[in-house]
């Protein structure tokens, strides 16, 4: 390939940075032609080349996909519960030697959710809750029994309960004890069948209520425990249906919270621990005297396990995409090889050792990108259908992680532009009469 001839001394005058544009340009082009047209010539070779990178790249991004999809799952199904819940359920004072209290059972009391609420300094909100099952609900349409919560209107701060329609309880509803309630999505269908709730009336247990609200559907097929629960004001369910039993007086069922500092969520449950055996009398170190469920320890062990399962994958993923990688380098090695003669010929009639480390640059460079780009737009167009198929509760459709398709494309361009480099490296630098004897 000659370069084109310098303007004659009579010609107009152009500017030598044009003139040095205009002929890299016309290189550039003339070798691009030359690459594909040689890639176009080994179709088969070519092929092969391309489905194994295409295949490395989209089971590497389809694998960390998986994961990725895994961990969503699993983040949304315990964002049904709530943001950085915290409970905590009363339980049986252990056995201590010279402890009055030993082996007693005990309950939690409002005053021990009022003194929490007001001593605390690493709680963001605290909520009380006074659960019955035993109430039924009855309206003009239906009836049916389900949980009744009385709950504090900062409940809604902790636990997931996402208004439909009307509005939630709110403190004035607990300071003048009112009768109104916010129906669940699940009870509603029982209760107020294909009719509106909000502004209509309801009798627990005979007695009548106002509801307020309605809750929209919590969780992805509907069957989470909040969808068929009623809510009232907490005063007002103490006033009305206390907690049935022997030594339940002023008592309530559990107590949720939510730290200040996710971070700091132990020292939340530490200071919690703290008030309460202190007003019950006993030793707060006594961890038998309490049953905590902390969803952030849960989240933290759920997202080790899926880093776990992210590595094991990637890894799986790293060796298919060494494997292809493996496969470039031998086709690119063998295209070389084969070609010798040709680097020899071309240099007999002028090709600078530029122009043929910029060929087979081009001709790797190429190979690998556009079969990379074709290995991700399949991934991407499978991701795209298993998105629109009803997943699993738990678990969500794959995901594109675009950090892993850059490295998988990258590191393949890399590898096969350094197998057709090399080779090509050694050949052009044979003198044109030995590089045209090789066989």
């Amino acid at each position: 390939m000659r370069p084109p001839a310098r303007p004659e001394p009579g010609a107009p005058n152009r500017c030598p940075a044009a003139w040095g544009r205009t002929l890299f340009m016309r290189m550039l082009l003339e070798i691009i032609r030359q690459s594909l047209a040689t890639l176009w010539a080994h179709k088969l070779r070519s092929f092969l080349t391309m489905f194994g990178i295409a295949w490395g790249v989209g089971s590497l991004l389809l694998l960390v996909g998986l994961g990725e999809g895994f961990r969503s799952g699993q983040e949304k199904q315990l964002a049904t519960l709530g943001q950085d819940i915290m409970f905590i359920f009363p339980g049986r004072i252990p056995a201590v030697e010279g402890s009055l209290q030993s082996g007693h059972t005990y309950r939690f009391t409002y005053d021990d959710y009022l003194a929490l609420r007001n001593e605390a300094r690493t709680l963001r909100t605290v909520s009380a809750v006074i659960n019955r099952e035993d109430i039924r609900a009855v309206s003009e349409y239906g009836s049916t029994s389900g949980q009744v919560f009385g709950v504090a209107s900062e409940y809604n701060q902790i636990r997931s309960v996402p208004i439909g329609t009307g509005r939630w309880l709110n403190d004035q509803d607990d300071i003048e004890h009112r009768r109104v309630a916010v129906v669940g999505w699940e009870l509603l269908k029982n209760v107020f069948p294909g009719r509106p709730a909000v502004g209509a009336t309801m009798l627990l247990n005979g007695i009548r209520f106002d509801v307020i609200g309605v809750l929209a559907k919590v969780g992805q097929d509907g069957n989470n425990g909040t969808n068929a629960r009623i809510f009232v004001p907490i005063e007002t369910m103490r006033e009305l249906f206390p907690l049935k039993g022997d030594n339940v007086e002023n008592a309530v069922s559990f107590i949720n919270y939510r730290p200040l500092i996710k971070a700091e969520h132990l020292a939340s449950k530490n200071e919690v621990h703290q008030i309460i055996a202190r007003r019950h009398n006993f030793n707060p170190k006594l961890q038998d005297a309490f049953e905590d469920w902390d969803t952030i320890e849960n989240s933290q062990k759920v997202d080790k396990i899926f880093n776990a399962m992210d590595y094991f994958l990637g890894v799986v993923g790293l060796v298919t995409l060494g494997l292809g990688a493996i496969g470039i380098i031998n086709i690119m090695l063998v295209s070389v090889a084969e070609r010798t003669r040709e680097i020899g010929l071309r240099k007999a009639l002028g090709a600078t050792h530029r122009n043929i480390m910029t060929q087979f640059f081009i001709e790797g460079a190429f190979l690998t990108t556009f079969s990379g780009g074709i290995g991700l737009a399949i991934t991407i167009v499978f991701v795209t259908v298993l998105a629109m198929l009803p997943a699993p509760e738990g678990f969500d459709t794959p995901r594109i992680v675009p950090l892993s398709a850059v490295a998988a494309i990258l590191s393949l361009t890399i590898a096969g532009v350094s197998a057709g480099l090399y080779p090509a490296r050694r050949a052009a630098l044979l003198p044109p009469v030995e590089a045209l004897r090789q066989e």
